[in-house]
């Protein structure tokens, strides 16, 4: 049975960065007005309960998905007993540039204008990333990220950015202060409150979720209709 048109379809998806492939799952809703790649933390994956809990919002609210591995099995497996590559920013970024220009150029996501979500870690390449292709990054959220660890690439950021941070995650809400301050396009700084570095407090996730689907909406869609 084929499932009703209004369902947002997901694929799994495999992209080439650097040599290496990337494992992806693509979800594009009828009628998507923008794609969201998501930039997992540090020992996560693109089965990050929190993430797909925040894309789901982002799909109902028609936007594409993207959630993405940005380690190979291998690294991964690595990563989990020595945490060799959760740190590495550049190498993470760089796979975040991979996911933005594989999305400029398939079929399925090539008009969309594109943002990204990134967490933890995720936050920092995501922030570089969108340094590094001002023209394709239209929007960027980070979520309890360390978006000091985009170092001078915070000076080079164009796109629209929220800082969302949990009001009980005291080193992390100062980092992004840190952060805020060098970031020289539209911003914000979002603290929720009762919220801990994982938003495992009740409702505090579905806050992140409407807050970051609000800042889609307003970037993401201005830019669909220029």
């Amino acid at each position: 049975m084929r499932a009703p048109i209004d369902i947002p379809i997901t694929r799994p998806v495999l992209l080439e960065a650097d040599g290496i492939s990337l494992n992806g799952d693509l979800t594009l809703p009828p009628s998507a007005r923008g794609l969201v790649i998501f930039a997992h933390g540090s020992g996560s994956s693109r089965h990050s309960s929190r993430n797909r809990s925040v894309a789901e919002t982002l799909q109902r609210a028609q936007f594409g998905t993207l959630l993405l591995d940005l380690l190979t099995e291998r690294e991964d497996r690595l990563d989990a007993a020595t945490a060799e590559y959760r740190f590495d920013i550049p190498l993470l970024a760089g796979r975040v540039v991979a996911a933005v220009d594989w999305g400029c150029v398939h079929p399925a996501t090539a008009s969309l204008p594109i943002g990204l979500f990134g967490a933890s870690t995720g936050a920092a390449a995501a922030l570089i990333a969108a340094a590094t292709r001002p023209s394709r990054v239209r929007a960027v959220v980070s979520r309890g990220g360390r978006p000091d660890l985009a170092d001078a690439a915070l000076d080079r950021v164009q796109a629209p950015t929220l800082l969302i941070v949990g009001g009980l995650d005291d080193v992390v809400i100062e980092l992004n202060r840190q952060a805020f301050a060098r970031i020289g396009a539209r911003k914000d700084l979002s603290i929720v409150p009762g919220a801990t570095h994982l938003f495992e407090e009740p409702g505090t996730l579905a806050q992140v979720a409407r807050l970051a689907s609000g800042w889609f909406v307003t970037y993401l869609a201005e830019a669909r209709q220029r």
